[in-house]
């Protein structure tokens, strides 16, 4: 059985054997995935473009010296990571750590409880409301923990590749969606009318 990785693995020998076009695959197989990334930190889409063209060319140019000790999107995506932070240093905008003290409250939405008939305008309203406050939660988020639950939980990557990515331990990553977790729960709970022995 094939696996991406070494479907991946087949291509990056190709580009280093002088096929330009095994890399156009490449960037047509990650560009999107690695957008998104890119807009965790980098909010201006128009930027996030730059930055991942940036990104391309950074791997490009070094995947010469690439020799497959983790998987090539991994390796992209760390690629992407540092880019888009340099760039943030570069416009003298402060790249956030889980220290900050500053994530806003979501708006919360009165009387959710009551909501509970489905596909009625007020339970439509109410699960708008909710996307928007797990929205709100996230963007609120110190950007390691943003990062990793968002790795987690939208691209679907394992533990393993994340802490691989984020250039952490396995325990840190698990921590940091922990944490992010918790810290999304509790924006939603008066949403949802729970308690707060109960994550949802």
């Amino acid at each position: 059985m094939t696996t991406e990785r070494d479907v991946d693995q087949v291509l990056v020998e190709c580009v280093q054997a002088g096929d330009k076009r095994a890399f156009e695959l490449l960037v047509v197989k990650y560009q999107r995935k690695l957008m998104r990334l890119i807009l965790y930190f980098v909010k201006d889409h128009a930027e996030a473009e730059d930055v991942m063209q940036e990104t391309f060319i950074k791997a490009y140019r070094a995947l010469p010296n690439f020799r497959g000790e983790s998987a090539f999107y991994t390796w992209l995506y760390r690629i992407g990571v540092n880019s888009a932070k340099n760039h943030l240093i570069s416009q003298r905008r402060r790249v956030p750590t889980s220290t900050d003290s500053d994530a806003q409250e979501a708006e919360t939405f009165k009387d959710a409880g009551g909501l509970r008939e489905s596909n009625t305008p007020e339970s439509i309203l109410a699960s708008k409301q909710l996307a928007a406050t797990v929205n709100e939660a996230m963007n609120a988020l110190p950007e390691d923990l943003r990062i990793a639950i968002s790795l987690r939980e939208i691209e679907g990557l394992s533990y393993d590749e994340i802490a691989d990515m984020m250039d952490c331990p396995i325990g840190t990553v698990r921590s940091r969606i922990f944490r992010a977790r918790e810290s999304i729960a509790n924006k939603i709970r008066p949403l949802l009318g729970t308690s707060l022995d109960k994550r949802w």
